[in-house]
This record gives structure tokens, C-alpha cells and sequence, in this order.
């Protein structure tokens, strides 16, 4: 049986207040409503075609993290329950099951909060460069993947167009404030200490993430998603060796595929083939059932 993905999601008569590059957001009063579709993204760009039950796993797998991280910061969750939702909603249950997630309104902060643990991506290319990551100086020696001696807080900017960019806690302490800067720094690597730990335990390298904050009458709350296979880089532990790119549970399959094209990376994506859909469709419904205990249609059957 083939699963639909689930790409554009509207409910006729309530209006939407955002459509991000996978939530729509609804206000409703002194709740805000996420809806998360299956859509993907790469390069900063939203692709055609979507990887069915995408929105279920980063909306539940955010929600498992919520209730096991909830005693280092508190988070925005009210509800994933569909039951909860207005009346006017209950007509899309069957679409919204899995979905959707009540939150309390934060004032978000202009911080993209990045840790990270091992030594990949644009961390790796900076220590190339010029030996330090996020403006902080490394010992000699790390390779490509190498675990890191301590993780480290790499802030960014968040950018409504474009790229975020990479800045030091300096600059972030003159946009957040010296207190507040100290109390994402030291909250981010709380989390992902915790979360690390949790997932190697399992089988499952969390090499980065990220996070982002809001404040939630004056207190900081974790809130949007959190270490979910989009906000984060999953390796199989099995199969990491240093020194070398390894697999992930991500969308790694998607960006293998886009950069085999003759393709510039600015929109209109292409679309993926069936294949490269039900590889990466695979991978996080594998991430969430290793990390969480369950199968997502457990879950989902309540």
C-alpha cells in the first residue's frame, strides 16, 4: 500500500498565521497550534514531493524529548493530542492525528542555539581553515567525525532569506543580553549532554543539533522542535569511524541525490524519485522507533 505524503495542509475557515518550510502555524488566542506536514527541505529549498509520515515522526519525536528533558528547561508543549484541538478541527482528525502540537506563545529569541559534539559539516570546514569552531580555538590533531573533547556552543543568527550565519558568544550576548546568552549557552549543552548519553545508549550517535529558545512570562522555554532527524545529524553508532563521513539517519539520502544533478540549488527544486522517498521515509521512521521505544504507528494507536 502506498502511504500519501502530505505536503499541503489547510483547514478551510480557521486562519493561518505562518507557513514555514514544514509547520503551519495557527493562532488560536493564548495557544498557537503546529501542524507539521511532509515536506523537505534542502539547500533552502522546499522540495516538490514530500516523505510520508515525516510530520508525525519530528512532531512526536519533539514531543518524546519534551517529557523526558522537561527537568533541565521547561518547553512550550501543551498537547499532541487531537481530542484537544477546537471543535472546528475535529473534522481533520484523521489528517491532523500525529501532527499537531498546542503550544503556549513564546517570545522567541534571534538565536539559532547549535551544539555540537563531534567534528562534521561547517564546524569541520572552519577547524580546516583556521583551527577553531565558532570563533573558538581547537587543539591540533581532530579528524573528519573525530568525537570532540568537550561540546561546544556554536550560536547563529536566524535568517528569513538566505543563510544563517555563524557568530560567536560575544555577538550573541549583545543580541540576547550577557544573562540570558549564559542561560542558553549552559541550557543548550545541558540538553544535549543528556539527550547524547540517552541516544548512544541506543545505538544512536547524536553528532549535532540544534535548539531554540523562547521566554515564556520572563522564563526561558525550549520551544519549536527538538533533536529530531531535521534539527539534528543522527550516525548509527555501529558504523561510525572517525575519519570519514558517516551514514546518517537524516536526509542525507536526499542531499546525496540532489548533488549527483546538474542542479544550481535555487528553486524550483526537482522532484525525488520513488526510491530516494522511501530510503530517507525509512531511515526516520528507523531513527524514532530506536530512540523512542515505539513504532510510530504504536504510538499513534495510542
Amino acid at each position: 500500500m502506498t502511504v500519501q505524503a502530505h505536503t499541503t495542509i489547510d483547514l478551510p475557515g480557521i486562519p493561518k498565521l505562518k507557513s514555514g518550510k514544514v509547520r503551519e502555524v495557527y493562532d488560536l488566542g493564548d495557544l498557537c497550534l503546529f501542524i507539521a506536514s511532509d515536506r523537505i527541505s534542502a539547500f533552502d529549498c522546499i522540495l516538490p514531493n514530500g516523505i510520508p509520515n515525516k510530520g508525525q515522526v519530528l512532531n512526536l519525536m519533539s514531543a518524546f524529548w519534551f517529557d523526558r528533558l522537561g527537568a533541565i528547561v521547561p518547553n512550550h508543549r501543551v498537547s499532541t493530542r487531537v481530542e484537544d484541538l477546537p471543535p472546528a478541527m475535529q473534522a481533520h482528525r484523521d489528517l491532523l492525528r500525529g501532527r499537531t502540537m498546542l503550544v503556549r506563545k513564546a517570545r522567541i529569541l534571534p538565536v539559532e542555539c547549535i551544539v555540537r559534539g563531534y567534528l562534521i559539516g561547517s564546524g569541520w570546514k572552519d577547524y580546516q581553515a583556521s583551527g577553531t569552531i565558532g570563533g573558538m580555538p581547537l587543539r591540533a590533531g581532530y579528524r573528519l567525525a573525530d568525537r570532540l573533547d568537550e561540546p561546544v556552543f556554536t550560536p547563529s543568527t536566524k535568517a528569513e532569506v538566505g543563510h544563517d550565519e555563524n557568530i560567536n558568544f560575544d555577538t550573541a550576548a549583545s543580541l540576547l543580553g550577557a544573562d540570558l546568552a549564559r542561560q542558553v549557552r549552559d541550557a543548550s549543552l545541558a540538553l544535549y549532554k543528556e539527550a547524547a548519553a540517552y541516544a548512544l545508549a541506543r545505538g544512536i550517535i547524536i553528532a549535532d543539533t540544534k535548539f531554540e529558545f523562547g521566554t515564556i512570562d520572563g522564563k526561558l522555554h525550549l520551544v519549536d522542535e527538538a533533536l529530531t532527524p531535521d534539527s539534528s545529524r543522527f550516525w548509527p553508532a555501529a558504523e561510525y569511524r572517525p575519519g570519514s563521513n558517516p551514514p546518517s539517519y537524516d536526509k542525507q539520502f536526499v542531499r546525496d541525490y540532489l548533488e549527483s544533478l546538474d542542479w544550481d540549488k535555487t528553486p524550483p527544486a526537482p522532484p525525488l524519485p520513488a526510491e530516494v522517498v522511501a530510503s530517507t521515509r525509512a531511515k526516520y521512521l528507523e531513527a524514532f522507533q530506536t530512540l523512542t521505544g515505539r513504532t510510530l504507528e504504536g504510538t499513534l494507536a495510542g
